[in-house]
């Protein structure tokens, strides 16, 4: 399993890179392998994302905007989503995977 946190790397918004930021920096602070998926460098990524987050989450106008969190193609959720988990310490659920990785297994 590949947790995937689509990105923008150039971007206007001050808060999408904060969001941007705070979830990687969990990701690498946790030692929970992840895939950063810039959507500003391959349009076909972008299409895959808008594509593949449920209608439900998308916005009522324009593009659902990164950070967007998928585990391999089963969507997770975006920045509130994740920041819902981490307020509820449900990380690991969200991201659909079964535990915390030890530090041996990271390690080894």
């Amino acid at each position: 399993m590949v947790i995937k946190v689509y990105i923008a790397s150039s971007t206007g918004s001050v808060a999408v890179k904060k969001y941007q930021q705070s979830v990687v920096g969990f990701l690498e602070a946790n030692r929970i392998s992840f895939q950063e998926v810039d959507i500003t460098m391959l349009e076909e990524q972008r299409l895959w994302m808008y594509r593949n987050i449920p209608k439900d989450k998308q916005p009522k106008k324009g593009n659902p905007v990164p950070p967007q969190i998928f585990n391999e193609d089963r969507y997770c959720g975006d920045y509130e989503d994740f920041f819902q988990s981490k307020e509820n310490n449900t990380v690991f659920a969200f991201l659909g995977l079964s535990s915390q990785p030890s530090v041996k297994d990271s390690e080894s």
